[in-house]
Parts: C-alpha cells; structure tokens; sequence
C-alpha cells in the first residue's frame, strides 16, 4: 500500500510526523491517516511530500520505473 512506503520513506529520512507536517503544510493527522492506509493522499499532498524528500512521485509511492513500448 502507498500508506506503507510514505511511512518508510519517512522513517528512511529520519523525520517524524509533525516534522513532516510543520515542513510541507500538511496536517500531522492527516500524515498519520495516509501513512496508516486508511485512505490515499491526494496528488497536492504527494506533490509536497516528493518535495520535500527530493524524490520523485513515483519514489514516494515505491513503483518501480517502467518502461514504455514505442
């Protein structure tokens, strides 16, 4: 689940929740609900958490680069 890998990457950084949510603006309960998978963050909130870790969105989800067939 993207809950799960949000909160590796996280923890990977070595932040806590209100670090992150003091930092990008999104509600510490709100990280908490995202990272417990109780719901999906919306694009605004990955776009902000990708930021902030200097990753891409597909980082923050955890999927793997795929390549296109031309």
């Amino acid at each position: 689940m993207y809950g799960e890998e949000i909160k590796k990457i996280r923890i990977e950084h070595g932040y806590t929740q209100s670090e992150v949510a003091q930092a990008t603006g999104i509600p510490q309960n709100t990280i908490s609900w995202i990272e417990g998978n109780k719901g999906i963050a919306n694009i605004s909130q990955c776009v902000r958490l990708a930021d902030f870790y200097g990753i891409t969105l597909d980082e923050l989800v955890g999927r793997e680069s795929v390549q296109t067939k031309n």
